[in-house]
């Protein structure tokens, strides 16, 4: 009996915790630092009001909360930004951002949807940094302002990552039993990380934990942020165990070869949540969203050719080209989309690889500067 009132405990206990983190929003916190300035990224579950001053030798950042919220701040070590501590009053939380340099400028930046906040910190002295720092703005689409300025809402394009399969679908699985959701997964987080540290692009995945998310529904995510580019990661997988390398697909109704067909079809026919649905219908969704995607093909291509090119030159893997394919997750996306295969996860060598952090970061590292080489030329 006594047993069972302790799991029961332990039950409600659980329950309360989900509910508290489903109704509750939630504010990370993290730091990072550039040659020129340090960057804290405040990011939430749910849109923010707030308003970022200075005041002395600090940055206070107000945010509106009728209710609590958690709040998480990861670790960090950095030249400009000395510590962050909060404080909540009746009904907002208090941010003291506390600046090692004793004379600088502080710019704002705030996506669309005012779930995240860029706080840049530069010298004011160096007259260098900060006109680099306006320039680089104004060529990403930003408008950057000084902490003493009007509070104005400058708005983040946002690059959505979709992390391939996930929850009870796991995508290939490897000879050592490496599951393609987990590394995908993993590929996703560090691309998200090196995005969001080197230029002032949003980064949303389509899924931050191990949950099953349907094709359709990954397509939604991306057209909800309106999002400027998106990129698919997945694991290769073949019945042939030599297989090797990576590549690079756009969308295309008629795949490149029969080997990629089954490919598709495999990604295609992965179990849904949201039903099965006939051929038929199958199919002329495919052609429908096909002529969506038309008007972005040559961007697609471009993207997929840039990372292609980075991929083999970094990672060091099996140049198997770029190729077209009818992948349903790339249907309804409205913006340049590609999925890349890093790499055969049913090779013994190369699944390995793909649980290597330093692999993982190459692969990512590769995405990202293919990525940035397409943004330099189709950003407006």
């Amino acid at each position: 009996m006594r047993n069972n009132l302790s799991f029961y405990f332990i039950l409600l206990l659980s329950i309360q915790g989900f509910l508290f983190s489903q109704s509750h929003p939630s504010v990370e916190l993290s730091v990072a630092d550039y040659p020129d300035h340090s960057r804290v990224f405040i990011e939430s579950s749910h849109p923010m009001s707030l308003s970022v001053e200075k005041s002395g030798e600090y940055i206070m950042v107000r945010i509106r909360a009728d209710d609590p919220f958690r709040i998480r701040k990861q670790a960090f070590q950095s030249q400009r930004v000395e510590s962050i501590e909060w404080g909540r009053g009746s009904d907002y939380y208090i941010f003291t951002i506390k600046i090692a340099p004793e004379d600088f400028v502080v710019q704002k930046s705030v996506s669309e949807d005012s779930s995240l906040v860029l706080i840049d910190v530069m010298s004011s002295s160096n007259e260098m940094e900060e006109n680099h720092d306006h320039s680089l703005s104004r060529s990403r689409g930003l408008n950057s302002t000084e902490s003493s300025a009007a509070p104005q809402k400058e708005e983040l394009r946002t690059i959505v990552i979709d992390p391939g399969h996930g929850g009870l679908e796991t995508g290939a699985e490897g000879r050592f039993g490496t599951k393609e959701k987990t590394v995908t997964l993993e590929i996703a987080q560090k691309l998200k990380t090196i995005i969001e540290r080197n230029i002032p692009y949003r980064v949303q995945l389509t899924r931050k934990e191990d949950v099953d998310v349907s094709l359709e529904r990954r397509a939604a995510i991306a057209n909800n942020y309106k999002a400027y580019v998106f990129i698919s990661i997945h694991a290769n997988g073949s019945y042939r165990r030599t297989a090797r390398g990576s590549e690079t697909f756009f969308l295309s109704l008629n795949a490149t070869d029969e080997e990629i067909r089954r490919l598709a079809y495999m990604e295609n026919n992965s179990s849904e949540l949201d039903g099965i649905q006939s051929e038929e219908q199958d199919n002329l969704k495919l052609i429908l969203w096909d002529m969506a995607q038309s008007s972005f093909i040559r961007q697609s291509s471009i993207l997929a050719e840039k990372i292609q090119t980075k991929l083999n030159t970094l990672s060091g893997t099996l140049n198997r080209g770029v190729k077209q394919a009818p992948f349903k997750v790339l249907t309804g996306v409205a913006c340049p989309a590609v999925l890349v295969e890093t790499a055969f996860i049913s090779n013994p060598d190369e699944e390995k690889n793909l649980t290597k952090d330093e692999f993982q970061e190459s692969i990512a590292r590769a995405i990202y500067l293919g990525l940035s080489e397409f943004l330099e030329e189709y950003s407006l």
